[in-house]
């Protein structure tokens, strides 16, 4: 394999000679060592916003249920305040800290988790509920500044890592095909009591648009459009706000809501904190780190991957850096009053438009800013919409799987459950811990234990204790 820099040059064209404050900027960046230039952080950074900008507003929907004052959804416009600060934050130390082009947000499955299975079935107070959001982000500090979850990122082989990049592809490509038309999902694949999944119906009009996105995004591609995935997600949008299928945008301004009811609670929640519900604490505090850990750490090497900065020793240069911002989104997000923040897969569909450094989080932290006066503009845009940027970020993530030593069993069956399980489980976390768990088993039988670290031993022995944690405790391995 190449080096970084090596991979990146035959990506990029080179880079433009700027001047005064452009010039400072690209040096901070470093615009010229990943051969990258402002049109192209700048429409990197737009496109990966335009498909997570859905959290806006789904974010809020889910906590809300279980986030409220007097009736459900009464807090929804705190929420939406925090979510896109909480984000913001995140993204913006990724950018200023760890400069890579990988965005932040409150983690979906994590923010269910937190309001459906916390909050409604163990009745454990919303406000100590994030109390053990803001403690997790703590420890994430501590850990971080320890060098223990750079370790784990290192520890990953690189046949895993590979496996990672490309299950992720799938993973956001099933997101945005399997979207529920109800809720302005694209529905080409929907659930079936027979085959458990099967092919939607064309009778839907989300779904004909999203095929027809598909079609114009392609296009776009071939023909070497510059922003091709904005430009199919913005065309996508309009067509259907054209054919009616859609309403358009009721407004484009709103004066936000401050979070004056949330703010705090992640660390008065702990008032709430009894001998009868301490053991729950812990429990939940743990299923918070495990989900977030590896989640992250799956997202990251995944997508470095993808960007070319995984060198030849399966290291990804400023992990400590990418880790602590996501430490640092999820304690503040407690504060704000959201769920855990964690690096985004859709990240990925930033790097396929060339985002190379922490300009494109940078574009994204201040696109989630301008968000909280503009929720009437992006609550317009369908989910249906981004279904066009997801499945051609997957297809470009694919091109990893001809990496991987086929041909070597050991290496191949972690691989391979590694990219099946991700979308089929609907987890990052969970397709890394079968992969993690697998892995040192194969090399094993086949005679090469020595081949396996220690590190990726503790990891596999971990990963086993929080499948039978999550099933004794919660009746589910995620």
């Amino acid at each position: 394999m190449s080096s970084d820099t090596d991979r990146l040059e035959l990506q990029q064209p080179p880079t433009p000679q700027y001047t005064g404050w452009q010039a400072a900027i690209a040096r901070f960046f470093q615009f010229d060592l990943y051969r990258t230039n402002f049109r192209i952080e700048t429409l990197a950074g737009l496109t990966t916003f335009m498909t997570m900008a859905y959290i806006l507003v789904v974010n809020p929907l889910i906590l809300s249920d279980a986030i409220f004052l007097q009736q459900p959804k009464d807090l929804f416009a705190e929420q939406v305040f925090a979510t896109a600060v909480s984000a913001a934050i995140g993204t913006l130390v990724m950018a200023f800290v760890a400069n890579y082009p990988f965005a932040l947000a409150p983690g979906m499955g994590l923010n269910a988790f937190f309001a459906y299975s916390v909050v409604l079935t163990l009745k454990i107070d919303w406000r100590l509920a994030l109390a053990a959001v803001f403690a997790e982000g703590l420890i994430f500090i501590a850990l971080t500044l320890t060098n223990v979850r750079s370790q784990i990122v290192n520890a990953i082989p690189l046949s895993l890592k590979t496996a990672t990049s490309v299950g992720i592809g799938l993973f956001i490509a099933y997101i945005g095909i399997s979207g529920d038309p109800k809720t302005g999902g694209a529905g080409l694949i929907i659930a079936s009591e027979v085959t458990k999944t099967t092919l939607g119906s064309f009778r839907e009009p989300n779904t004909l648009l999203a095929v027809a996105g598909i079609i114009i995004t392609t296009a776009f591609l071939v023909r070497r459009v510059k922003g091709a995935l904005l430009w199919g997600v913005l065309a996508t949008a309009l067509l259907g706000w054209i054919v009616g299928v859609t309403p358009p945008p009721k407004g484009i301004f709103q004066v936000p809501t401050l979070p004056t009811d949330l703010i705090g609670q992640g660390i008065f929640g702990l008032s709430r904190l009894t001998a009868n519900n301490f053991l729950d604490f812990i429990a939940i505090l743990l299923v918070f780190l495990f989900v977030d850990i590896f989640d992250t750490v799956g997202t990251l090497s995944g997508v470095g991957m993808k960007a070319g900065y995984i060198k030849e020793d399966g290291k990804l240069p400023r992990v400590n850096q990418a880790l602590f911002a996501d430490a640092v989104g999820t304690t503040a997000g407690a504060l704000i009053g959201t769920s855990t923040v964690t690096t985004y897969a859709e990240s990925a569909a930033g790097v396929s438009e060339g985002g190379r450094t922490g300009f494109t989080a940078a574009i994204v932290g201040v696109l989630f800013i301008l968000a909280i006066f503009l929720v009437p503009l992006f609550e317009a845009i369908p989910a249906y919409a981004t279904t066009p940027a997801l499945v051609i970020t997957g297809v470009l993530m694919m091109t990893g799987v001809s990496d991987i030593r086929w041909g070597d069993v050991a290496e191949a069956v972690p691989a391979f459950l590694t990219i099946l399980f991700m979308p089929l489980a609907y987890s990052i976390a969970t397709g890394l811990s079968v992969g993690f768990i697998t892995y040192p088993i194969a090399k094993a039988l086949q005679g090469k234990a020595h081949e396996v670290t220690i590190a990726t031993w503790i990891l596999a022995a971990v990963f086993i204790i929080r499948f039978v944690f999550m099933t004794l405790r919660f009746g589910t391995s995620e």
